[in-house]
C-alpha cells in the first residue's frame, strides 16, 4: 500500500457506498408479489459494525429503492440511507451539511457509472474488482474482492489499518 493511499484512508470519517454491485453482487431478484430479494455478505456487515465502533460513520447512496436494503441498513445501524437517488452528488452535499464533514473526510465505494461523480469528489474513491472499467479508472483503490463478496470489508480493513485501529479490533466486540 503506497503512502498516498494510506493518507487518503487515514482521513476517512464517513464511509459511503452504493448498494447493488457493492453490498450485493448486483443481482436483483423480484418475486411475483413484487418483493425484492438481495443477498448481502456477512463479512461486509461485520466490517461495517467494526467501522462504526471505531467511530467511522456509514451510509448508502443508491439509485434503487429496496425494502431489503432498508432492513439490512437497520440491522447494521447504517446511519445514512439515501435511496431512489438520481443525483448522488446532491445527496452527498446534504450528508456533508448534516455532518459538518467535507469531501476530504469521505470514502465512497462504487461499481457503475452513476458512482463516478461522487467518486471524483471523495478523498478516497474505491471501485470493486468487478466494477466497470470507467469506475476503476476513477478510483484511488480497486478491491481484490468483488462487490457482494467481501469488498466492503476489504475497504474497511484497509481504512482501520491506515488509522492504526486494526490491531485489537476484536476488543470492539467485547465492550
Amino acid at each position: 500500500m503506497n503512502s498516498e493511499l494510506l493518507e487518503r484512508a487515514k482521513r476517512v470519517k464517513l464511509l459511503l457506498m452504493d448498494c447493488d454491485g457493492v453490498l450485493t453482487e448486483g443481482f436483483i431478484i423480484l418475486l411475483p408479489d413484487g418483493t425484492e430479494v438481495k443477498a448481502f455478505h456477512s463479512q461486509d456487515g461485520h466490517g461495517l459494525k467494526m467501522a462504526q465502533r471505531a467511530g467511522i460513520r456509514t451510509g448508502v447512496i443508491t439509485g434503487r429503492r429496496s425494502g431489503a436494503l432498508e432492513q439490512r441498513a437497520r440491522e447494521l445501524g447504517i446511519e445514512f440511507l439515501c435511496q431512489a437517488v438520481s443525483d448522488k452528488c446532491a445527496h452527498l452535499d446534504d450528508l456533508l451539511a448534516q455532518t459538518g464533514l467535507t469531501d476530504a473526510d469521505v470514502a465512497f465505494v462504487g461499481d457503475d457509472l452513476p458512482d463516478i461523480p461522487v467518486m471524483k469528489r471523495a478523498a478516497f474513491a474505491v471501485a470493486v474488482a468487478n466494477g466497470m472499467p470507467e469506475v476503476k479508472a476513477a478510483a484511488h483503490y480497486v478491491t481484490e474482492k468483488n462487490g457482494g463478496r467481501g469488498a466492503v470489508r476489504e475497504v474497511i480493513e484497509l481504512i482501520l489499518k491506515a488509522q492504526g485501529q486494526w490491531e485489537g479490533t476484536e476488543r470492539l466486540f467485547h465492550a
